[in-house]
């Protein structure tokens, strides 16, 4: 990870929301995001740190209630077993920042068979070519 500061830090930077959802491992609540419905092309950064995580090549629609997406940019989400054991949590591999939680085998027509389920607030959105 690149981008370490303080809670104190991201305070300064974050949202109270997105310092809840990013730091905390909230959820923000469903169909609330305004990535859920989104679909301009282009590419989704961490709000926190702005490393570049998905393309909206890999969205897709889910009917879950937050973005979703089959795949990451290479290299810029990692996976940690949550604590209960049964889900696996997603993060920003620069900053550590929760983004939500990966899930597999849900039969959707994708490339991956995954669903990375991401809080809109955990990301930024910057229009344009993939």
């Amino acid at each position: 990870m690149t981008h370490q500061k303080s809670d104190q830090e991201w305070r300064a930077i974050l949202s109270p929301e997105q310092f809840r959802v990013l730091r905390q491992k909230g959820t923000e609540r469903p169909n609330t995001g305004e990535y859920n419905k989104h679909s301009a092309a282009g590419v989704y950064t961490c709000a926190a740190c702005h490393t570049p995580l998905y393309t909206s090549d890999t969205k897709f629609s889910s009917g879950c209630g937050w973005p979703a997406f089959f795949d990451a940019i290479p290299g810029a989400v990692g996976r940690n077993v949550d604590a209960d054991g049964h889900r696996i949590e997603i993060v920003c591999n620069a900053c550590g920042g929760h983004l939500g939680h990966v899930f597999k085998g849900e039969g959707f027509p994708t490339p991956t068979d995954e669903r990375h389920c991401v809080n809109s607030v955990s990301l930024k959105f910057k229009a344009g070519d993939n």
